[in-house]
């Protein structure tokens, strides 16, 4: 069986060096408490602020270090490849994302949307994987145009 689970790292400080650290960290202690046997992780987009497409692209190396330091395999997507594979549409809308998100994964409301983009990236590494995290009671539907239709 496949479990999910999604939540904030958040740093306190504004010194960079520390942020890394509490990412690092926390990252480490996710993988400890879920003990995953892989990790996903969108790749990163070159953003119309190259400071913040930087520090984006540290954030995320440093998580991606932290999974390897933990000795867990790392898959990259892209974040048309996400919406396409959880939404059906790779130019989705926030909304749209959180919305499929909360359907298929059966959640009471709608994921924040940072929740709601780690949770998709998961969705379509699973999916990927051949180990869809669709509930038993939406087999046999599939997504056309973000809508869950049947086959």
């Amino acid at each position: 069986m496949t479990y999910v689970a999604s939540g904030t790292i958040k740093t306190s400080t504004d010194a960079l060096p520390a942020r890394l650290k509490i990412i690092f960290e926390g990252v480490c202690e996710v993988i400890d408490t879920y003990q995953p046997e892989q990790v996903a992780i969108e790749s990163v987009f070159v953003n119309i602020n190259p400071k913040s497409t930087l520090l984006l692209g540290q954030a995320r190396g440093v998580a991606i270090a932290a999974a390897v330091h933990k000795q867990l395999s790392v898959a990259e997507y892209t974040a048309l490849q996400i919406k396409q594979g959880v939404v059906g549409y790779g130019h989705a809308q926030k909304a749209q994302i959180q919305e499929m998100v909360m359907r298929l994964l059966q959640l009471p409301k709608r994921p924040a949307t940072d929740p709601a983009d780690a949770l998709a990236c998961a969705i379509r590494h699973a999916n990927e994987q051949g180990n869809p995290l669709l509930p038993t009671s939406l087999k046999g539907l599939k997504l056309r145009h973000g809508r869950l239709v049947r086959q």
